[in-house]
């Protein structure tokens, strides 16, 4: 889902943050996922790291799940460089089955993040009304859902980042 929308947020952030995106099709419970997050996070440093894994994980056991989404946040906090952490709900999909079983996947997360102190972008409660016409498919978005997920993106990592003093205009020439 952060593919479609990356680029959107980009733009919504253009001028206030620089960004860059991660994205695998690996769960949380992949044997390498945690390696290949921990040689992101050694190369470069973030001031705020919005993150997600649900969608490739809709058929993994949920005890692995939460112990491995448990995991990917300890080392987001030990790799992270004091990074603010933000995470972002699983969206709906246009199969209502396979909507509840994100939905059980965001009840183990949003538990997780109350516990951890770690705020949620909710972006299944965004997209969950929409007309299900903005699926492009079973899980992703035409060009309209992605800008809404993009727009509340920006939003709250925008709300996440450290203020930089806004510099005051000097006196004008001859004042």
């Amino acid at each position: 889902i952060c593919n479609g929308y990356q680029s959107l947020v980009d733009r919504e952030l253009d001028g206030i943050a620089y960004t860059s995106f991660y994205a695998t099709s690996k769960c949380v419970t992949d044997r390498s996922y945690i390696k290949e997050l921990s040689h992101v996070l050694d190369e470069y440093q973030y001031a705020v790291i919005h993150f997600n894994n649900g969608l490739h994980s809709l058929d993994t056991d949920r005890g692995e799940w939460e112990a491995a989404l448990r995991q990917t946040i300890k080392t987001l906090r030990e790799k992270g460089k004091g990074a603010k952490l933000v995470f972002a709900t699983s969206t709906p999909l246009r199969d209502p089955a396979l909507t509840v079983k994100a939905q059980e996947l965001n009840a183990i997360a949003l538990r997780v993040m109350k516990e951890e102190g770690i705020p949620v972008n909710d972006l299944f409660a965004l997209m969950d009304p929409q007309d299900r016409s903005l699926w492009s498919d079973t899980f992703h978005y035409h060009e309209a859902g992605r800008a809404m997920q993009a727009k509340q993106v920006g939003t709250v990592i925008q709300g996440l980042l450290p203020s930089v003093p806004v510099a005051q205009p000097g006196p004008a020439a001859g004042e």
